[in-house]
Protein backbone atom coordinates (compact mmCIF):
# COMPACT_ATOMS: atom_id res chain seq x y z
CA UNK A 1 0.00 0.00 0.00
CA UNK A 2 1.08 3.56 -0.91
CA UNK A 3 -0.12 6.68 0.55
CA UNK A 4 -1.19 9.52 -2.15
CA UNK A 5 -2.17 13.04 -1.90
CA UNK A 6 -5.69 14.24 -3.81
CA UNK A 7 -5.44 17.76 -4.48
CA UNK A 8 -7.59 20.06 -5.93
CA UNK A 9 -6.03 22.65 -8.54
CA UNK A 10 -7.03 25.87 -10.23
CA UNK A 11 -9.27 25.21 -13.66
CA UNK A 12 -11.06 22.44 -12.08
CA UNK A 13 -7.89 19.87 -12.56
CA UNK A 14 -7.62 17.34 -9.51
CA UNK A 15 -4.45 14.96 -8.69
CA UNK A 16 -3.42 12.11 -7.03
CA UNK A 17 0.00 11.89 -6.77
CA UNK A 18 1.81 9.08 -4.42
CA UNK A 19 3.77 10.27 -1.69
CA UNK A 20 7.32 8.93 -3.54
CA UNK A 21 6.82 10.84 -5.88
CA UNK A 22 5.37 14.25 -5.06
CA UNK A 23 6.64 16.09 -8.05
CA UNK A 24 4.83 14.10 -10.64
CA UNK A 25 2.69 16.50 -11.73
CA UNK A 26 4.80 19.59 -11.63
CA UNK A 27 7.68 19.74 -14.34
CA UNK A 28 6.94 19.16 -17.99
CA UNK A 29 7.32 15.82 -19.36
CA UNK A 30 11.01 14.45 -20.59
CA UNK A 31 12.45 11.49 -22.08
CA UNK A 32 12.35 9.69 -18.45
CA UNK A 33 8.60 10.07 -18.18
CA UNK A 34 5.87 7.38 -19.33
CA UNK A 35 2.08 9.34 -20.30
CA UNK A 36 -1.02 7.62 -21.01
CA UNK A 37 -4.25 9.41 -22.27
CA UNK A 38 -7.17 7.76 -19.98
CA UNK A 39 -11.14 8.65 -19.99
CA UNK A 40 -10.96 12.23 -17.59
CA UNK A 41 -7.42 12.68 -17.41
CA UNK A 42 -3.78 11.22 -17.74
CA UNK A 43 -1.51 8.83 -15.83
CA UNK A 44 2.11 9.74 -15.50
CA UNK A 45 4.94 7.50 -14.56
CA UNK A 46 9.22 8.08 -14.25
CA UNK A 47 10.54 5.01 -16.78
CA UNK A 48 13.76 4.83 -14.95
CA UNK A 49 11.82 4.54 -11.04
CA UNK A 50 10.21 1.31 -10.50
CA UNK A 51 7.18 2.70 -9.79
CA UNK A 52 3.93 0.61 -10.32
CA UNK A 53 1.32 3.25 -9.11
CA UNK A 54 1.09 6.54 -11.67
CA UNK A 55 0.28 10.30 -11.02
CA UNK A 56 -2.69 11.07 -12.11
CA UNK A 57 -3.85 14.86 -13.65
CA UNK A 58 -7.75 14.33 -13.60
CA UNK A 59 -10.24 16.95 -15.53
CA UNK A 60 -12.91 15.38 -15.23
CA UNK A 61 -13.91 13.44 -12.09
CA UNK A 62 -17.27 11.66 -13.54
CA UNK A 63 -15.37 9.89 -16.55
CA UNK A 64 -12.09 8.93 -13.91
CA UNK A 65 -14.15 7.44 -11.27
CA UNK A 66 -14.58 4.54 -13.37
CA UNK A 67 -10.77 3.46 -12.96
CA UNK A 68 -9.52 5.65 -10.18
CA UNK A 69 -11.38 2.84 -7.82
CA UNK A 70 -9.78 0.09 -10.13
CA UNK A 71 -5.72 1.63 -9.97
CA UNK A 72 -6.10 3.38 -6.77
CA UNK A 73 -8.45 1.64 -4.89
CA UNK A 74 -11.90 2.60 -3.16
CA UNK A 75 -10.49 5.12 0.05
CA UNK A 76 -8.74 7.05 -2.90
CA UNK A 77 -11.86 7.07 -5.09
CA UNK A 78 -14.27 8.40 -1.93
CA UNK A 79 -11.70 10.86 -0.93
CA UNK A 80 -11.66 12.38 -4.37
CA UNK A 81 -15.20 12.55 -4.70
CA UNK A 82 -15.02 14.53 -1.54
CA UNK A 83 -12.68 17.04 -3.00
CA UNK A 84 -14.39 17.52 -6.06
CA UNK A 85 -17.96 17.95 -4.53
CA UNK A 86 -17.28 20.48 -1.52
CA UNK A 87 -13.08 21.89 -2.34
CA UNK A 88 -11.54 24.36 -3.53
CA UNK A 89 -8.00 25.19 -5.43
CA UNK A 90 -5.42 24.13 -3.08
CA UNK A 91 -7.29 21.74 -0.88
CA UNK A 92 -5.80 18.29 -0.31
CA UNK A 93 -6.52 15.06 1.77
CA UNK A 94 -4.29 12.24 1.98
CA UNK A 95 -5.39 8.55 1.09
CA UNK A 96 -3.81 5.27 1.25
CA UNK A 97 -4.11 3.23 -2.03
CA UNK A 98 -3.77 -0.28 -3.47
CA UNK A 99 -5.08 -0.97 -6.58
CA UNK A 100 -8.87 -2.75 -6.73
CA UNK A 101 -8.14 -4.19 -9.90
CA UNK A 102 -4.22 -5.26 -9.61
CA UNK A 103 -4.10 -7.08 -13.47
CA UNK A 104 -5.49 -3.64 -14.66
CA UNK A 105 -3.08 -1.59 -12.69
CA UNK A 106 0.07 -4.19 -14.67
CA UNK A 107 -1.67 -3.57 -18.26
CA UNK A 108 -1.86 0.09 -17.72
CA UNK A 109 1.87 0.56 -16.60
CA UNK A 110 3.26 -1.82 -19.57
CA UNK A 111 1.01 0.04 -21.92
CA UNK A 112 2.75 3.15 -21.14
CA UNK A 113 5.55 1.54 -21.21
CA UNK A 114 5.29 0.47 -24.74
CA UNK A 115 4.32 4.41 -25.95
CA UNK A 116 7.22 5.61 -24.23
CA UNK A 117 9.61 2.70 -25.51
CA UNK A 118 7.68 3.51 -29.21
CA UNK A 119 8.74 7.33 -28.90
CA UNK A 120 12.09 7.16 -26.50
CA UNK A 121 13.89 3.61 -27.33
CA UNK A 122 17.31 4.84 -27.39
CA UNK A 123 18.51 2.85 -30.23
CA UNK A 124 21.85 3.06 -31.70
CA UNK A 125 24.32 0.99 -33.89
CA UNK A 126 27.42 3.65 -32.09
CA UNK A 127 26.52 2.08 -28.60
CA UNK A 128 25.34 -1.31 -29.25
CA UNK A 129 21.52 -0.84 -28.66
CA UNK A 130 19.23 -2.87 -30.44
CA UNK A 131 15.83 -1.28 -32.43
CA UNK A 132 12.80 -2.34 -31.13
CA UNK A 133 10.76 -3.98 -34.08
CA UNK A 134 8.33 -1.69 -34.84
CA UNK A 135 5.31 -4.27 -35.87
CA UNK A 136 6.64 -6.51 -32.44
CA UNK A 137 6.15 -2.95 -30.70
CA UNK A 138 2.80 -2.18 -32.18
CA UNK A 139 1.61 -5.75 -31.42
CA UNK A 140 2.35 -4.95 -27.57
CA UNK A 141 0.58 -1.98 -28.02
CA UNK A 142 -2.39 -3.28 -29.21
CA UNK A 143 -2.85 -6.02 -26.57
CA UNK A 144 -2.14 -3.90 -23.72
CA UNK A 145 -4.79 -1.61 -25.34
CA UNK A 146 -7.16 -4.09 -25.53
CA UNK A 147 -6.77 -5.20 -21.72
CA UNK A 148 -7.10 -1.68 -20.71
CA UNK A 149 -10.44 -0.83 -23.13
CA UNK A 150 -12.08 0.57 -19.45
CA UNK A 151 -9.34 3.39 -19.21
CA UNK A 152 -8.40 4.08 -22.85
CA UNK A 153 -10.04 4.89 -25.95
CA UNK A 154 -7.87 2.66 -28.29
CA UNK A 155 -9.15 4.37 -31.92
CA UNK A 156 -6.00 5.93 -32.52
CA UNK A 157 -3.35 3.69 -30.12
CA UNK A 158 -0.91 3.84 -33.38
CA UNK A 159 0.18 6.39 -35.53
CA UNK A 160 3.15 4.98 -38.28
CA UNK A 161 5.32 7.33 -39.94
CA UNK A 162 4.60 7.72 -43.98
CA UNK A 163 7.46 7.29 -46.56
CA UNK A 164 9.06 8.83 -49.89
CA UNK A 165 11.95 10.50 -50.24
CA UNK A 166 14.28 11.15 -53.40
CA UNK A 167 17.66 10.71 -52.96
CA UNK A 168 19.79 13.30 -53.64
CA UNK A 169 23.88 12.92 -55.17
CA UNK A 170 26.70 12.96 -52.51
CA UNK A 171 28.55 16.31 -52.70
CA UNK A 172 32.62 16.96 -52.02
CA UNK A 173 31.78 17.87 -48.27
CA UNK A 174 30.73 13.88 -48.03
CA UNK A 175 33.76 12.75 -48.89
CA UNK A 176 35.56 14.89 -46.75
CA UNK A 177 33.76 13.92 -43.85
CA UNK A 178 35.21 10.07 -44.59
CA UNK A 179 38.27 10.97 -45.32
CA UNK A 180 39.27 13.76 -42.94
CA UNK A 181 42.19 16.06 -43.25
CA UNK A 182 43.39 14.27 -46.69
CA UNK A 183 40.22 14.15 -48.60
CA UNK A 184 41.10 16.17 -51.75
CA UNK A 185 44.24 17.93 -52.55
CA UNK A 186 43.84 21.75 -51.28
CA UNK A 187 41.53 21.05 -48.62
CA UNK A 188 41.90 21.80 -45.06
CA UNK A 189 39.95 20.86 -42.00
CA UNK A 190 40.00 23.70 -39.41
CA UNK A 191 38.19 22.30 -36.60
CA UNK A 192 36.20 19.21 -35.72
CA UNK A 193 33.76 18.14 -33.20
CA UNK A 194 31.44 15.31 -32.21
CA UNK A 195 28.17 15.44 -29.66
CA UNK A 196 24.85 13.93 -29.30
CA UNK A 197 21.32 15.83 -29.88
CA UNK A 198 18.39 16.80 -27.91
CA UNK A 199 15.70 13.52 -28.56
CA UNK A 200 12.76 16.11 -27.91
CA UNK A 201 13.43 17.68 -31.25
CA UNK A 202 13.56 14.82 -33.95
CA UNK A 203 10.62 11.84 -33.88
CA UNK A 204 11.25 8.33 -33.42
CA UNK A 205 13.42 6.45 -36.20
CA UNK A 206 15.10 8.76 -37.73
CA UNK A 207 18.76 9.42 -35.97
CA UNK A 208 21.40 7.43 -34.06
CA UNK A 209 20.24 8.28 -30.37
CA UNK A 210 24.59 7.89 -29.32
CA UNK A 211 25.89 10.69 -27.45
CA UNK A 212 28.55 10.57 -30.49
CA UNK A 213 26.00 10.47 -33.70
CA UNK A 214 26.82 14.51 -34.48
CA UNK A 215 29.96 15.35 -35.99
CA UNK A 216 30.99 18.30 -38.18
CA UNK A 217 34.00 19.65 -39.73
CA UNK A 218 35.20 23.07 -41.00
CA UNK A 219 36.46 22.60 -44.35
CA UNK A 220 38.47 25.48 -46.09
CA UNK A 221 38.94 24.31 -49.92
CA UNK A 222 39.08 26.56 -53.02
CA UNK A 223 38.70 30.14 -50.97
CA UNK A 224 35.65 28.90 -49.26
CA UNK A 225 34.84 27.79 -45.60
CA UNK A 226 32.16 25.29 -44.95
CA UNK A 227 30.50 23.19 -42.05
CA UNK A 228 29.91 20.06 -42.51
CA UNK A 229 27.33 18.04 -40.82
CA UNK A 230 27.09 13.80 -40.64
CA UNK A 231 24.80 12.48 -38.40
CA UNK A 232 24.61 8.63 -37.68
CA UNK A 233 20.90 7.23 -38.78
CA UNK A 234 18.60 5.49 -36.68
CA UNK A 235 19.47 1.69 -37.03
CA UNK A 236 15.84 0.92 -38.72
CA UNK A 237 15.42 4.52 -40.62
CA UNK A 238 12.33 3.83 -43.06
CA UNK A 239 13.85 3.26 -46.52
CA UNK A 240 11.42 5.86 -47.89
CA UNK A 241 10.37 9.01 -45.45
CA UNK A 242 8.80 12.55 -46.57
CA UNK A 243 10.63 15.74 -46.92
CA UNK A 244 8.89 17.19 -44.25
CA UNK A 245 9.94 14.64 -41.49
CA UNK A 246 13.81 15.33 -42.84
CA UNK A 247 16.09 16.27 -40.04
CA UNK A 248 17.90 19.53 -40.37
CA UNK A 249 20.98 20.75 -38.77
CA UNK A 250 21.06 23.98 -36.73
CA UNK A 251 24.72 25.49 -36.94
CA UNK A 252 25.63 28.23 -34.49
CA UNK A 253 28.82 29.76 -35.37
CA UNK A 254 28.57 32.22 -32.78
CA UNK A 255 28.86 34.97 -35.09
CA UNK A 256 25.55 33.53 -36.24
CA UNK A 257 22.60 30.49 -36.91
CA UNK A 258 22.47 28.96 -39.84
CA UNK A 259 20.42 26.08 -40.88
CA UNK A 260 21.27 23.35 -43.32
CA UNK A 261 18.80 20.37 -44.67
CA UNK A 262 20.09 16.93 -44.34
CA UNK A 263 19.99 14.25 -47.03
CA UNK A 264 20.08 10.79 -46.33
CA UNK A 265 23.02 8.92 -47.71
CA UNK A 266 23.07 4.81 -46.70
CA UNK A 267 23.19 5.03 -43.03
CA UNK A 268 24.20 8.25 -42.58
CA UNK A 269 22.75 12.00 -42.67
CA UNK A 270 24.72 14.85 -44.30
CA UNK A 271 24.37 18.22 -45.00
CA UNK A 272 26.32 21.63 -45.01
CA UNK A 273 26.25 25.25 -45.14
CA UNK A 274 28.71 27.88 -46.45
CA UNK A 275 30.20 30.32 -43.70
CA UNK A 276 30.95 33.94 -44.32
CA UNK A 277 33.02 34.99 -40.85
CA UNK A 278 35.50 31.90 -40.38
CA UNK A 279 35.03 30.53 -36.90
CA UNK A 280 36.27 27.16 -34.89
CA UNK A 281 33.20 28.00 -32.21
CA UNK A 282 30.64 25.50 -33.82
CA UNK A 283 27.66 24.03 -32.28
CA UNK A 284 25.37 22.05 -34.14
CA UNK A 285 21.51 21.26 -32.80
CA UNK A 286 19.50 18.47 -34.67
CA UNK A 287 15.92 19.02 -35.10
CA UNK A 288 12.78 18.02 -36.98
CA UNK A 289 11.60 21.85 -38.60
CA UNK A 290 8.20 22.26 -36.15
CA UNK A 291 8.39 19.10 -33.96
CA UNK A 292 8.81 19.62 -30.29
CA UNK A 293 9.92 22.00 -28.17
CA UNK A 294 11.53 25.89 -30.02
CA UNK A 295 14.96 26.18 -30.08
CA UNK A 296 14.82 28.87 -27.37
CA UNK A 297 12.85 26.79 -25.00
CA UNK A 298 14.80 23.49 -25.36
CA UNK A 299 17.09 23.36 -22.34
CA UNK A 300 15.71 20.64 -19.62
CA UNK A 301 16.16 22.45 -16.63
CA UNK A 302 18.11 26.26 -17.30
CA UNK A 303 19.76 28.24 -19.71
CA UNK A 304 23.43 27.24 -20.55
CA UNK A 305 26.41 24.87 -19.96
CA UNK A 306 24.48 23.38 -16.64
CA UNK A 307 21.43 22.78 -18.46
CA UNK A 308 23.13 20.76 -21.16
CA UNK A 309 25.29 18.91 -18.88
CA UNK A 310 21.72 17.72 -16.92
CA UNK A 311 20.08 16.66 -20.40
CA UNK A 312 23.30 14.34 -21.48
CA UNK A 313 23.80 13.04 -18.03
CA UNK A 314 19.22 12.04 -18.31
CA UNK A 315 20.10 10.70 -21.92
CA UNK A 316 23.04 8.56 -20.55
CA UNK A 317 20.89 6.78 -17.61
CA UNK A 318 18.14 6.20 -20.49
CA UNK A 319 20.54 4.33 -22.07
CA UNK A 320 21.92 2.58 -19.10
CA UNK A 321 18.16 1.75 -18.46
CA UNK A 322 17.15 0.62 -22.22
CA UNK A 323 20.69 -1.90 -21.76
CA UNK A 324 19.42 -3.11 -18.91
CA UNK A 325 15.80 -3.84 -20.66
CA UNK A 326 17.70 -6.16 -23.13
CA UNK A 327 19.59 -8.01 -20.67
CA UNK A 328 16.44 -8.39 -19.06
CA UNK A 329 14.67 -9.53 -21.54
CA UNK A 330 17.26 -11.99 -22.67
CA UNK A 331 16.15 -14.34 -20.01
CA UNK A 332 12.31 -12.94 -19.58
CA UNK A 333 10.36 -14.50 -16.76
CA UNK A 334 6.93 -16.44 -17.23
CA UNK A 335 5.12 -14.03 -15.11
CA UNK A 336 3.64 -11.75 -17.46
CA UNK A 337 1.37 -10.17 -14.73
CA UNK A 338 4.69 -8.44 -13.94
CA UNK A 339 4.47 -4.54 -14.20
CA UNK A 340 7.90 -4.61 -15.09
CA UNK A 341 8.14 -7.62 -17.71
CA UNK A 342 10.07 -7.54 -21.06
CA UNK A 343 7.90 -6.68 -24.22
CA UNK A 344 7.77 -8.97 -26.85
CA UNK A 345 9.57 -6.24 -29.06
CA UNK A 346 12.59 -6.40 -26.63
CA UNK A 347 12.53 -9.86 -26.32
CA UNK A 348 13.18 -10.12 -30.00
CA UNK A 349 15.80 -7.57 -29.95
CA UNK A 350 17.77 -9.17 -27.11
CA UNK A 351 17.59 -12.37 -29.29
CA UNK A 352 19.15 -10.78 -31.94
CA UNK A 353 21.48 -8.64 -30.02
CA UNK A 354 24.53 -10.62 -30.94
CA UNK A 355 24.23 -8.07 -34.49
CA UNK A 356 25.12 -4.92 -32.20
Amino acid sequence: MTTVVIRRYPDGLYGIVPDDNPGALEAAAGPDVMVLEVFGGHLVWNALAAQELPAALIDDIDLAQEWVWALFGEPVALALDDIGAGGSAGDAVAATAAPASPDLAVSARRLAYAHWASRWWPASTLDGIAALDQVLLDRDIAVLTEECESLVDGADALAPLSPTYIESPPLASDYALAAGDESRTGTMVLARGTGGWDWRRCPPGLVDASESAVSWQLIRAAGETTVAISVAAHPDLPPDLPSHLRPHARIDTGRGELDAALRPADDTWLGESAVTAPTSAVRVAIHVPGFGPLPESADLLADGADSAAAAAALRDRIREFAASRLRLAATPAADDRDPFAPLLAEIAAAAGDSDF
